[in-house]
């Protein structure tokens, strides 16, 4: 087990016991690629890694020491064509076994990997180009992130060579083709060529709700701050399947789908989806016999709309969710279904998971949980002082001078000023609203920008939405401050509606109504609108954002 290496200890006798002497050991050099993959390798050459499947009945095993090979070739290839430590490579390669060889040699070398999206268009392929100063992009065969790519090259100088997956294509390099010609040996680069833990390992750009992302930095030990995020969390077991729905373009991947599972030494189970069809990701888990699960709420939610009893989810030891917060409607309806409680969790970008429903914790419908270990974090009010039992507060990762806790962004990338703005005084707050109760829980109140001030009233929205969500007419929905003339702001709902469901005045009436009856009267949605679908950042998170500034525009 190579969790021995990194964890003085691992088991512990309680949560209070987790949190006080939870610890973390690392060598100065320490490489994902090299001390983690390869060192499974050497361990158990038969060591399986990865199971892979896609919609069109193609499906592939990797062992550990297939990986380590595979990414032994890339590393090779990749130099061959300039590739070296520091240089920046983005990957858009959806769910594709390549993206995992791929990731792992570019670590090997030192290399920047910033993972993307297949819905970035070619302004955003222009922005983050020219901010990254994107030397290679590593593309899926889709024909739209081809023409977003060739669209956008023109207009980012610094791109110098385009690759390929899964198809072939006038001036891109082909990646199966070319890579496999190369060595299946690499040796641990050394002198100025080896990587050291601090040096730049990853870069993410935040999906933000308003302005340009942000360029997160994370450096080479950032994977072993997954080990609370797989190990406490997920609750992955050794050699069994994991499986987290994502794409690669997005942080959750890298919370999910490789870093503390393979630490672990779980076995990551990749479905490679076209799109999202709740039926078939329920077949899934029933044909694979996966161990452990995670998905955002809003999965759970469609996944709810079809026969879920049906299916046979018995090996599945632990759910959990992150992304958004879960409703308790939606906690109740699984665990009656499946027998099984779901596992909040919340984080962002900028780390591992924050704060979490751990193994020596009972959840609270509702709850987030309680914080990480890695962390020391307090909730503050806008006068700077602590939050009490049941008061607002801003989540706030403080003495951040005294010991940088392992996993959490090092700043932002070719931008001191604002690294020294957010993280110089020695703490980082996300700007997310949450509450304690008397036992020591975290409830999600909401982006600090979200509270509703209405008449007098703080109002979160996360509490508003989970009475609606507990109405069998509604599938999801935002809560919102929506402008008032008297009021200043009223409270609005945004609605997606269940199946058989149809928009109708006696259906507001009635939704607000159940508000009216599930928390405080105060706090009912004063208008409903019914859409289609809501808005969503590229990582899957509601823009309520937008709702607000469409809003304002209509008011005027």
């Amino acid at each position: 087990m190579l969790l021995d290496k990194y964890l003085p200890r691992i088991e512990f006798d309680s949560y209070e016991d987790f949190k006080s002497n939870f610890r973390i050991t690392y060598p100065d050099n320490f490489n994902f690629g090299f001390d983690i993959v390869d060192e499974w390798a050497k361990q158990e050459p038969e060591k399986k890694a990865l199971v892979w499947c896609n919609d069109h009945d193609e499906e592939r095993t990797f062992t550990f020491t297939d990986i380590s090979r595979l990414s032994n070739q890339a590393a090779n290839y990749f130099k061959s064509l300039g590739v070296k430590k520091g240089t920046v490579v983005m990957l858009i390669l959806r769910r594709r076994w390549e993206y995992w060889v791929c990731a792992v040699a570019l670590h090997k070398i030192g290399a920047i990997l910033i993972p993307g999206s297949l819905q970035l268009s070619k302004k955003d392929l222009i922005y983050r180009g020219n901010s990254a100063k994107i030397h290679t992009l590593v593309c899926v065969d889709d024909s739209y992130v081809i023409q977003q790519v060739e669209n956008a090259q023109p207009s980012v100088p610094s791109i110098q060579h385009k690759i390929l997956v899964g198809g072939k294509r006038d001036g891109w390099h082909n990646f199966a083709e070319e890579f496999s010609a190369y060595s299946e040996e690499f040796p641990r680069p050394t002198g100025e060529d080896a990587t050291s833990a601090m040096e730049t390992f990853l870069v993410y750009f935040t999906s933000g709700t308003t302005g340009d992302p942000k360029m997160v930095v994370h450096n080479h030990i950032h994977p072993l701050g997954h080990i609370i995020t797989a190990k406490y969390w997920q609750q992955v077991q050794e050699n069994k399947l994991h499986m987290s729905v994502s794409d690669s373009g997005w942080a959750k991947f890298g919370w999910g789908k490789i870093y503390g599972q393979w630490i672990c030494g779980a076995v990551i189970f990749a479905y490679d989806m076209d799109k999202f069809i709740p039926t078939r990701l329920l077949e899934k888990l029933q044909q694979y016999k996966v161990t452990t699960f995670c998905a955002p709420p809003t999965m759970y939610r469609f996944m709810l709309q079809e026969d879920v009893a049906s299916y046979d989810l018995s090996s599945v030891a632990t759910f959990a969710t992150a992304g958004e917060p879960l409703n308790p409607e939606v906690y109740y309806r699984w665990q009656e279904l499946t027998g099984k409680e779901i596992r909040e969790g919340f984080g962002q970008s900028e780390g591992p998971v924050l704060v979490a429903n751990f193994p020596w914790i009972t959840p609270k419908p509702g709850s987030t949980g309680k914080p990480s270990p890695l962390y020391d974090i307090v909730l503050r009010k806008d006068d700077g002082t602590e939050s009490g039992i049941r008061e607002h507060g801003a989540l706030v990762i403080q003495n951040l001078k005294t010991a940088y806790p392992i996993g959490l962004f090092t700043g932002y990338y070719q931008n001191p000023e604002m690294t020294e703005e957010i993280l110089g005084g020695g703490s980082y707050c996300p700007h997310d609203v949450f509450e304690t109760d008397e036992d020591g829980y975290y409830w999600f109140v909401g982006r600090n920008d979200d509270v509703i001030k209405c008449s007098g009233y703080r109002i979160g929205p996360f509490e508003v939405e989970s009475a609606l969500i507990e109405h069998p007419a509604v599938l999801e929905c935002a809560i919102t401050a929506a402008p008032d003339p008297i009021r200043g702001q009223v409270v609005k709902a945004t609605v997606v509606l269940t199946k058989g469901y149809r928009p109708s005045d006696a259906l507001t009436k009635e939704l607000q109504d159940h508000v009216k009856h599930t928390t405080a009267p105060y706090k009912y949605p004063r208008i409903i609108e019914y859409v289609d679908e809501l808005p969503k950042t590229l990582g899957g998170k509601i823009k309520r954002a937008q709702i607000r500034k469409e809003d304002a525009i209509k008011s005027k």
